[in-house]
């Protein structure tokens, strides 16, 4: 075997790995970082202890979420039409969407509040930080505009995505469970638990069943 030969077998055992630990282990990490989230109504109720678990959660979600859309979008890497295209608009729309909210409803009121709490006058900051948390747009609270198109827009993506691969022959089982990650985040109306962690699980499930499962070997323009 020729030293070119060699070369080109690492070249595509990386390439292979490299989009596994993609499309598997991205989805999965969030899924696991979900489950950490910590549930509030109201930024005011975090706590010194609960505050650092907030920030990190949401600090890593500003490059998780776009790489999520990135495993979905993979999944459906060498087919082609209508679906592929709507799947592409949507997981991009997702992507800046919930960066754009976690950075508002997520770091920013985090942020605040570990200000307000070092200069010990929590209550003289209650108002602004109410003020972005009901914001209707970027707010945390109730259905802020971002949150659903967002929410939206990932549905969208992970359907479309469903149907693109079972018309190009992949299994059921894979197509169900990108169905359970469509519904996740719409159902529950939350990316913490039990919303995020059964929509990014359930994709980690379905690209790990891609990968060296059910799905269809697919290369090219799809049906």
């Amino acid at each position: 075997m020729t030293g070119s030969s060699v070369a080109s077998i690492a070249r595509f055992a990386f390439s292979r790995w490299a989009k596994a630990a993609t499309v598997v282990g991205v989805p999965l990490a969030l899924a696991v970082l979900e489950l950490f989230h910590p549930h509030v109504r109201d930024p005011t109720e975090l706590s010194r202890q609960s505050l650092p678990t907030w920030l990190l959660v949401h600090y890593l979600q500003i490059a998780l979420f776009p790489l999520a859309a990135l495993s979905l979008g993979l999944l459906t890497a060498g087919l082609s039409g209508p679906m592929v295209v709507l799947s592409r608009i949507a997981l991009f729309v997702f992507a800046v969407d919930f960066v754009a909210f976690d950075t508002a409803a997520g770091v920013t009121t985090g942020v605040l509040v570990e200000a307000a709490q070092n200069a010990g006058a929590l209550a003289a900051w209650q108002a602004p930080l109410l003020t972005v948390w009901n914001h209707p747009i970027i707010g945390g609270m109730g259905s802020p505009l971002l949150a659903v198109v967002g929410t939206t827009a990932w549905l969208v993506g992970a359907l479309a995505s469903a149907f693109t691969l079972r018309r190009a022959g992949a299994s059921w089982g894979l197509v169900a469970l990108l169905g359970v990650s469509a519904l996740g985040l719409a159902v529950f109306r939350t990316h913490a638990w039990p919303g995020g962690p059964l929509s990014f699980g359930a994709l980690a499930l379905a690209a790990a069943w891609g990968q060296w499962g059910g799905a269809a070997q697919h290369s090219g323009g799809g049906r």
